[in-house]
């Protein structure tokens, strides 16, 4: 295996982290981030709060939020980290923390990057994993969105962005992942109509990329190694990075990163828009 292929999960660290000027990126200004108990999620939460953010960070992983707290902590982020336990598959619940995040500051941006993944042929495909995702990486952000919007609107500018985690997979389809592209298919949907909507300031936007080195894409190593009957190390480099030109996992602070840039005035232009980071997989081939 070659050496920039890596099967731990990389510690996240400040000088990882893209910091920008930003008049808007200021305590007082709040992010709400879901999924930030863990993997992009969580280095995008720490991102924003080094950038002077206040951050609401969402999960139903209150230990892991726990963490995320300790990591801004010990690279010295500037904005704090509000950690507040959520069921995405609850209503109310997603209600709660929107409503939690516009009461602690200035509700401006969103970060829907809460995920999960189950690997199965489409007919065999268990449909309570399917209502599941669809839940958790549509429903929610779209919930989400509703109860934000209003917030980000009657801010003094009505700026502000709802960004959401898309995926290479939102752009085309592989096999024995049926349910986990038809979620990102359909959050590129969402993206636009925020856009749409958003009046020109309330802008919308996806991120895709290929395959991150998360915790999550560690499980997801392992079950695939197992349903093929192939080593670790030859999913990393044939399955999932065989048609990459880049042949290097992308990490989580680097996908923060990109989160942190659309965010930014830097990203005013990107609006229904997909920031497609994907290493060549997308619009290249053999």
């Amino acid at each position: 295996m070659s050496d920039t292929v890596s099967l731990n999960s990389p510690e996240l660290t400040r000088d990882a982290l893209l910091l920008l000027d930003d008049p808007r990126f200021t305590e007082q200004t709040v992010a709400l981030v879901s999924g930030a108990a863990s993997g992009i999620g969580q280095a995008t939460a720490v991102g924003l709060a080094a950038n002077g953010l206040t951050v609401v960070a969402a999960d139903i992983d209150e230990e892991g939020l726990q963490n995320t707290v300790d990591i801004a902590a010990d690279i010295g982020a500037e904005g704090p980290i509000e950690p507040v336990g959520t069921d995405l598959t609850d209503d109310d619940a997603v209600a709660a923390v929107v409503e939690t995040a516009a009461e602690i500051g200035t509700l401006r941006y969103v970060a829907n990057i809460a995920g999960m993944q189950h690997i199965d042929a489409i007919e065999q495909y268990p449909m309570e994993k399917y209502d599941l995702l669809q839940d958790i990486m549509v429903r929610a952000p779209f919930l989400t969105a509703r109860e934000a919007i209003p917030h980000i609107k009657s801010t003094d500018d009505g700026v502000g962005a709802i960004g959401t985690m898309s995926s290479v997979h939102g752009h085309f389809a592989t096999q024995r992942k049926p349910a986990y592209i038809t979620a990102k298919h359909a959050v590129n949907g969402l993206t636009r109509s925020i856009a749409a909507e958003g009046d020109g300031t309330l802008r919308g936007f996806s991120v895709s990329v290929g395959y991150v080195l998360t915790p999550l894409m560690e499980h997801q190593i392992a079950d695939t190694a197992a349903q093929r009957g192939i080593s670790k190390e030859e999913v990393v480099e044939d399955v999932m990075l065989g048609q990459a030109r880049t042949k290097e996992m992308m990490t989580p602070a680097e996908v923060a990163n990109l989160f942190t840039f659309a965010f930014s005035r830097h990203g005013k232009h990107l609006n229904g828009g997909d920031l497609l980071w994907d290493g060549g997989y997308t619009n290249t081939y053999e």
